[in-house]
């Protein structure tokens, strides 16, 4: 079973963002840049597959700029067999990217897509259900739990009145969430092999596929900040607070 795994690069969780001066976009000028935490949990569970013999190949594919290499070479130490990045310089929206994994889906076939359920930079949570779609593909989000047997995927996806099992045949397209599994740490011996394993770059072009935005961001602008808070002597004065000032009541 060849399993096909989106990695997306994104600013570091851990690290705090602020607006560009112009508000055109978000500053990431000189900031530490990550694999997506999300699309972590995706290659760590293609990796489990391919441990537990279930999958034969692990690619790794990721879509953006050429830094994106960074990141491929860490699926690659995680596991992940080969890479393919497809570069461009544009601003990739959800549904661009949906149609270039859709067009290496069709090139590579593999039996099982998995990505991350959201970036962290953007939050769309759009691209793998949009993939699903447009490969015409049965789908699980929010995957909590995943087991294949018999060509068939059953997933446990998280669900607001609690926990959903669904089976799916294969082929079909899988998105992770945060409790399926914890990614382990790369090591430096690893680290060392990913490079020698093999990434090729493609262009949009080449598939076939047109990445030009379909949505303009008008301006990007940080959150207002807090007020200091302040003690009220009595439940009285704090009804009045939030009724006159706040306007909650």
């Amino acid at each position: 079973m060849k399993v096909l795994v989106a990695v997306k690069r994104v600013v570091d969780a851990n690290v705090k963002v602020a607006a560009k001066s112009d508000r055109t976009g978000v500053d990431i000028a000189n900031v530490k840049m990550s694999m997506n935490p999300f699309d972590e949990i995706a290659v760590e569970e293609a990796v489990r597959l391919k441990e537990a013999g279930l999958a034969t190949e692990i690619v790794a594919v990721s879509c953006g700029a050429a830094q994106c290499q960074e990141t491929l070479r860490t699926a690659l130490a995680i596991g992940a067999d080969r890479a393919i990045l497809v570069e461009s310089d544009e601003e990739l929206q959800p549904l661009a990217v949906a149609k270039l994994l859709k067009a290496l889906v069709d090139k590579e076939q593999p039996q099982l897509v998995i990505l991350g359920k959201q970036a962290i930079d953007d939050d769309s949570n759009q691209t793998g259900q949009m993939l699903a779609a447009l490969a015409k593909l049965p789908q699980a989000t929010f995957a909590s739990k995943v087991t294949v047997a018999d060509g068939r995927a059953h997933v446990t996806r998280e669900v607001d009145g609690g926990l959903e099992t669904v089976s799916l045949s294969l082929p079909a397209v899988i998105t992770t969430d945060l409790r399926l599994n914890e990614p382990r740490y790369v090591t430096l011996p690893n680290i060392m092999k990913a490079k020698k394993k093999p990434l090729e770059t493609v262009k949009p072009a080449d598939l076939g596929v047109d990445v030009s935005p379909r949505l303009k961001t008008l301006k990007v602008v940080e959150p207002a900040k807090r007020g200091a808070g302040v003690k009220v002597p009595d439940v009285a004065t704090l009804v009045e607070k939030l009724k006159n000032e706040a306007k909650v009541l």
